[in-house]
C-alpha cells in the first residue's frame, strides 16, 4: 500500500531530532560563540516556536493504530539515532584531542555535545528500552546509555520507576516544593541504589550470586569504565574530561525532564505500601507539537505511563491528564529557576493531588 501524503509527513517530522546533532557540527564549523548554537536552539528557539505553533491534541484512530504501530519507518528513525549518537560522542572526543578550541569554543562545544546527548542519546534510548519483547531495540538503548555513562537507568526506569511512579518510593518523582537541585541529588543517588536493589533481587530469585558475571550493574559499570579507558588511550585525558562533562549534562537533562514529568503528583494509597493503579492522570502531559517531534512524543507522558508498551507514534493525548503550560524545552527553563517554577506549578499540582496526601 502506498502511504498517504499525511502519513509520509508525519514520519518525516520525527527526523527533526537530527537538527540537534547537526547544530553541534554547525557550531563547530562556524566557531567562536556559535559553538553555543545547540543550547540556544534547544532552550531558546524551540520554546518560542512551541508557543507559536501550539499544541496538537489529535490522536490516531483505533483503525489507524495497528498499522502505525507496526510501521517500520517509525522504528527505523530510532534505530538510526544509535549510530549517530555513538559517532557524535567519539567525534567530539577527537575534536577535543586536537587542542584547537579556544576557551569559549571549548565551553560551547562541550555544552552543545551534552545537550545533543541528552536529546538524541538518552531520549531515544528511553523509547527503545521499553521494547522488552524485542532483541535489537534494548541493545541499542544500552549502547546509547553507554555513551553517557548511565546504563543502570535501563534497569531502574523500566523495573523501578514505572512500578513506583507517583509514590514516595520512587526516586524519580519530585516532591511538591522540592527544587530541581535537591531533586537531582536525591534521584541520581536513589536511582542508582534502586537499580542495584532491583538487580540484586533478580539474581537472588534465580539463586545466582549477586557479585559475579550475571550482575548487569557490574557489567554496565565495567563497560562504561572500558569506554572511558579507551577514550583515554586513543584521544587523551582532555577527551576523558570532555566525555565526563557531556555525560553529566546529558543525564542532568534527563533528570530535569523527570522533575518536570512527575512534579508533585501522587497516586492514592489504598493499603500498606499499595497504591491505586497508574493511569493517565499520574504524569504531566504536554501535546505541544514541535517539542513532541524532537522528543518522539515523550511529552505525551501520561499515556506512556498508563500504557508503557505503546510505541511513541501512537501515544495519545487525554484532556483529563494534568497539562503543562508549555512544552518541555520551556518547562526546563522554568525548573531551573525554583521560585518561578513554584509560582507556575504549585497551584496546578494542588488541583490533581489526592486531598491530605503528602510526599
Amino acid at each position: 500500500m502506498i502511504p498517504s501524503g499525511d502519513e509520509i509527513m508525519n514520519v518525516a517530522s520525527f527526523y527533526l531530532i537530527f537538527l540537534v546533532p547537526f547544530s553541534v557540527v554547525l557550531g563547530y564549523v562556524l566557531g567562536g560563540v556559535f559553538t553555543f548554537v545547540t543550547p540556544f536552539f534547544v532552550f531558546g528557539v524551540i520554546p518560542v516556536l512551541d508557543i507559536i505553533i501550539g499544541a496538537r491534541k489529535n490522536n490516531p484512530s483505533k483503525e489507524q493504530e495497528p498499522a502505525m504501530r507496526e510501521k517500520f519507518s517509525y522504528r527505523f528513525i530510532t534505530f538510526l539515532c544509535a549510530p549517530v549518537q555513538v559517532v557524535m560522542v567519539l567525534w567530539g572526543a577527537y575534536v577535543i584531542s586536537l587542542g584547537i578550541l579556544t576557551p569559549v569554543e571549548l565551553a560551547g562545544f562541550v555544552f552543545s555535545m551534552g545537550t545533543s546527548s541528552g536529546v538524541l542519546g538518552i531520549n531515544v534510548s528511553h523509547e527503545l528500552q521499553h521494547r522488552v519483547n524485542r532483541k535489537l531495540e534494548p541493545i541499542l538503548a544500552r549502547i546509547m546509555l553507554w555513551t553517557v555513562g548511565y546504563m543502570h537507568w535501563a534497569i531502574e526506569h523500566v523495573a523501578g520507576h514505572h512500578r513506583n511512579v507517583a509514590t514516595p518510593q520512587d526516586p524519580a518523582t519530585a516532591r511538591m516544593g522540592e527544587s530541581f537541585y535537591a531533586f537531582w541529588i536525591r534521584t541520581v543517588i536513589g536511582g542508582f541504589r534502586s537499580a542495584w536493589q532491583i538487580e540484586k533481587s533478580r539474581l537472588e530469585k534465580k539463586n545466582l550470586p549477586v557479585v559475579g558475571v550475571h550482575n548487569r550493574m557490574i557489567l554496565y559499570l565495567l563497560s562504561e569504565a572500558a569506554l572511558v579507558f579507551g577514550i583515554f588511550l586513543v584521544f587523551g585525558i582532555s577527551a576523558v574530561l570532555y566525555f565526563i562533562v557531556q555525560a553529566f549534562i546529558a543525564f542532568s537533562l534527563l533528570e530535569i525532564v523527570n522533575y518536570v514529568e512527575h512534579y508533585g503528583l501522587l497516586r492514592r494509597q489504598i493499603g500498606k505500601e499499595r497504591y491505586e493503579p497508574v493511569t493517565f492522570i499520574h504524569s504531566w502531559n504536554s501535546s505541544n507539537w514541535l517539542t513532541n517531534r524532537f522528543l518522539f512524543n515523550l511529552q505525551r507522558h501520561s499515556d506512556h505511563h498508563y500504557k508503557p508498551e505503546r510505541r511513541y507514534q501512537i501515544l495519545r493525548h487525554f484532556d483529563e491528564s494534568p497539562q503543562l503550560p508549555t512544552g518541555y524545552a520551556g518547562m526546563i527553563l522554568l525548573a531551573a529557576i525554583t521560585p518561578l517554577w513554584r509560582l507556575v506549578m504549585d497551584h496546578r499540582v494542588k488541583e490533581y493531588r489526592p486531598q491530605g496526601d503528602e510526599i
